[in-house]
């Protein structure tokens, strides 16, 4: 059985329970090198053989899994955050399938939620937003027609923006040319969750000079949206004048 493990966001307490036992029984370990937290290996088994997917290419990842699961070995695949996000595991998967062996895929925390975690904010907020937008900027790999970020910015939605922070000025730029005003809130985090975690915190207008500043290129992640402001209305959910089904509204 080979097993594709969300490692989570950097802090190596934030994998799940079954994740760090499957890495434990290991007995092949192929991890994503340059964005995993190394110590999430920590407790791996002596003769667990371990490597860097950084250094390997689709052919050689699918080839050390297949021989070692054909070999009867354990054998997880850690992927950063949760692998369905940018995890490029779908190509993996169909390879293993046309071999007929045998897999699972054991979700992580992503880092658009160590995000919101790290900055304290909640992307859903009432009269502000309902709806959360997970995209990233065009780059080698191009965006369909429909998914411009130009054309998603038009919906005002909270936005999580993926591998984007090296094109800061082009981002805001364009978020402006799709409808949000140059005083919208954004926030960048690097690292969310690590021990070098960083917040920088600004408007459309000036976070291009701030990201600069902060010295930030990479491995971070950018939020837009009113959900980082003050203003929104009351939960339903817990407002005693509305009745649910476990509770009465108070007149």
């Amino acid at each position: 059985m080979i097993y594709f493990i969300g490692a989570g966001p950097g802090d190596p307490e934030l994998i799940t329970l079954k994740g760090r036992r499957l890495i434990d029984e290991a007995d092949v370990i192929i991890f994503a090198g340059s964005l995993v937290n190394p110590k999430v290996l920590d407790g791996h088994k002596e003769s667990a053989k371990i490597y860097d997917s950084a250094y390997m290419d689709l052919d050689e990842v699918t080839k050390v899994e297949i021989e070692a699961e054909k070999a009867g070995l354990k054998v997880v695949r850690v992927h950063t955050g949760d692998p369905s996000i940018y995890g490029a595991i779908r190509e993996q998967m169909d390879i293993l399938e046309k071999e007929g062996i045998e897999y699972e895929v054991v979700p992580g925390v992503s880092s658009f939620v160590a995000t919101a975690a790290a900055l304290k904010k909640e992307y859903t907020l009432p009269d502000v937003s309902q709806t959360v937008i997970i995209t990233r900027m065009e780059g080698r790999t191009p965006m369909p027609p429909r998914e411009k970020l130009k054309d998603l910015a038009s919906h005002h939605a909270s936005m999580c923006i993926f591998l984007s922070v090296g094109f800061m000025d082009e981002l805001c730029k364009t978020l402006i040319e799709g409808g949000y005003e140059p005083d919208t809130p954004i926030a960048v985090v690097y690292k969310a969750s690590w021990p070098e975690q960083k917040i920088v915190i600004g408007t459309l207008s000036d976070m291009p000079q701030k990201v600069k500043e902060a010295n930030i290129s990479k491995t971070a992640m950018t939020v837009v949206g009113g959900f980082l402001g003050d203003k929104y209305s009351l939960s339903k959910l817990y407002d005693k004048h509305f009745s649910t089904e476990f509770r009465k509204a108070v007149d």
